[in-house]
Parts: structure tokens; C-alpha cells; sequence
């Protein structure tokens, strides 16, 4: 449910935090309610959605100059609301296309992709948004900035641009009508290279995971 304290008539609808605080609260709600699994059909066109909007924030925080917090040490935010629902939740439902693989730093040579999960960074990003969405609430707007410009440049930004880079891949594989790789059996704390990818990798034919997916093939 939405925090009615977001949209106070008080508050300057085209105030940066606002507008950052609005987008953050929307993608928790949206992603929360998608890990219910009520509508399963259509799970990964919405979450490429929502991802993608999220980062739009991101951008904004990213593009934004250094934002200092009021004070030196960061106050207390309360516990940290526990994610292993939420990502189990993930997990069953993406399960035939939960695995990816990435590579942490484009920059960093030669660097070899690692095996990843979408419902891991899912849950990552809820849990750091939610962290500074309780400074956000308890009225700390500087300390709910800074929280979130930092964890988007250490963190769920990163994430977000990973999850965003595999959703977009699996839709297009499915609308381009090209056959994924699959990465079943591959597991996430190993530290395996792009030749153990590969090997790895068998044949997943799309209709396998097109319709429970909500991943329709358009007509060309």
C-alpha cells in the first residue's frame, strides 16, 4: 500500500526527492505485488518495465551532484525488512530463466562473466530501496538521497542495470524467435568462466517458456 506521507498536499510535487521518492516506492509496490505470482502471464514484460523506470531514477540521482548527508554518521533506519521471500518468490517463478550471466565491470579486461539470478537482485534492490525509503519516511530527506545516490553508484544501481540487460534479453529472444541457452544445473557460488558457460549451456526451446512467462511472440 502507498505511504499516504509521499503525496502530501504539502509537498511540491516537482521536488526532486519527491519525484525520487515516488519512483522508488512505486517500483517496491509494483515489484511486490508481481512476486505474488497472481499474474504470472505477464511477470517479465512487467518487470522489464518497472526495472527500466527505476533506472530512470537512478539516472537522475547519478547526474545529480554529490548529495551530503545532514550528519556524519548515518542515523538509524531500523531493521532491515528480511528479502528471503521475496526472492523465493522470484525464484519459483523465473525458474527456467533465473540464471543469467554478467560481468561485474565492462571496464575491468578480460574479466570472465559470473553466473547471477534475477530473483537475487530483485530482492538486492527492494532491500536497498526500502533502507533509504525508512530515512525517506522518518522525515531524514537528505540522509533518503544520499542513501540512494550512494547504493545506486555501490549497488542496486549496478544490479538494476544487470537485471535490465537480462529481462531485455530474454524478451528479445523470444520476439526474435531465437532459441535461449540454457543455464540449469549452473550454481551461483561457483566461480566458473565463460569456457564453464559454455559448456554448461544446453538447448531451451522458447515455446517452453514463452507462454508461462507472458512472453507472446509478435507476428512479423
Amino acid at each position: 500500500m502507498s505511504d499516504p506521507t509521499l503525496h502530501s498536499i504539502t509537498q511540491d510535487p516537482d521536488d526532486f526527492a519527491v519525484q525520487i521518492a515516488d519512483s522508488i516506492e512505486s517500483f517496491i509496490v509494483a515489484t511486490t505485488e508481481v512476486a505474488k505470482g497472481d499474474e504470472p502471464d505477464s511477470a517479465v514484460p512487467f518487470l522489464l518495465l518497472e526495472v527500466s523506470q527505476l533506472l530512470l531514477a537512478g539516472g537522475r540521482l547519478g547526474a545529480h551532484e554529490d548529495i551530503v548527508p545532514d550528519e556524519r554518521y548515518e542515523p538509524d533506519a531500523g531493521p532491515d525488512m528480511d528479502m528471503d521471500d521475496l526472492r523465493e518468490r522470484f525464484a519459483v517463478m523465473l525458474e527456467p530463466v533465473d540464471v543469467f550471466s554478467e560481468v561485474f565491470d565492462p571496464y575491468e579486461p578480460r574479466k570472465a562473466p559470473v553466473p547471477a539470478r534475477i530473483s537475487d537482485n530483485l530482492a538486492d534492490i527492494v532491500s536497498d530501496l526500502r533502507h533509504g525509503l525508512a530515512h525517506y519516511r522518518a522525515g531524514r530527506t537528505t540522509e533518503a538521497l544520499w542513501w540512494w545516490q550512494f547504493s545506486y553508484f555501490s549497488n542496486w544501481g549496478p544490479t538494476a542495470s544487470a537485471t535490465l540487460r537480462a529481462l531485455q534479453s530474454l524478451v528479445a529472444h523470444v520476439r526474435l524467435d531465437q532459441p535461449l541457452a540454457e543455464l540449469d544445473g549452473l550454481d551461483t557460488d561457483e566461480d566458473l568462466t565463460e569456457d564453464d558457460l559454455a559448456e554448461e549451456a544446453g538447448r531451451v526451446m522458447i515455446q517452453e517458456i514463452a507462454g508461462p512467462l507472458g512472453l507472446g511472440r509478435r507476428k512479423v
